[in-house]
């Protein structure tokens, strides 16, 4: 199976953003059309559910004329009490909370958040199952940003307190092809 991996594009609300349910801008909208334009072509449509991706799965489902799975599994972390609120903001009254999430995620959950490495188990199970499901096929994936920096720091190999660290903008479109030991590696 090749995975592409598609995050969603600029949402309406800015900060970290989780299982907050929101809605792509026109500009978000352009982001995701221009990064598909080119790609392609797949056999299946995969999307977290929350409306930032799932709205757009479909229409690009609709124009391909596949359909679309949704997967809860690939939802964003969680961020529990931090959710809807920017860096800044947390820094105010949590700055030490805040950085050592940022330094190493597995060892610090936000309050009332959802463990990385929960997180973690769940991304990766879903990715096992759907090799299994898809075999030998293209997958479009369109998923969050957290999502794709577990998946990508796995391929590249990354310590864990880096995964932070992975770079994944709007609309980034990029490939996970299986590697020689059964892990995956980015592909082109």
């Amino acid at each position: 199976m090749i995975l592409d991996l598609l995050r969603h594009g600029e949402t309406e609300q800015g900060g970290l953003r989780g299982s907050l349910d929101d809605a792509l801008t026109d500009k978000g909208w352009a982001q995701m059309r221009s990064a598909v334009a080119e790609a392609g072509p797949w056999e299946v449509l995969v999307t977290s559910p929350l409306q930032r991706c799932a709205r757009f799965a479909e229409e690009l489902g609709e124009q391909l004329n596949l359909p679309v799975q949704r997967e809860a599994a690939f939802q964003e972390l969680h961020f529990g009490d931090w959710e809807g609120r920017s860096a800044a903001q947390i820094m105010e009254d949590q700055a030490d909370a805040l950085g050592r999430f940022w330094a190493d995620p597995y060892a610090f959950t936000p309050p009332n958040g959802e463990p990385v490495e929960a997180f973690a188990e769940r991304v990766l199970a879903a990715v096992e199952r759907l090799k299994r499901q898809h075999a030998g096929k293209r997958v479009l994936l369109v998923t969050h940003g957290g999502v794709m920096r577990l998946l990508l720091a796995r391929a590249r190999g990354l310590p864990r307190a880096q995964l932070l660290q992975v770079e994944v903008c709007h609309a980034a479109l990029m490939r996970l092809v299986p590697g020689g030991d059964g892990q995956w590696v980015e592909g082109r």
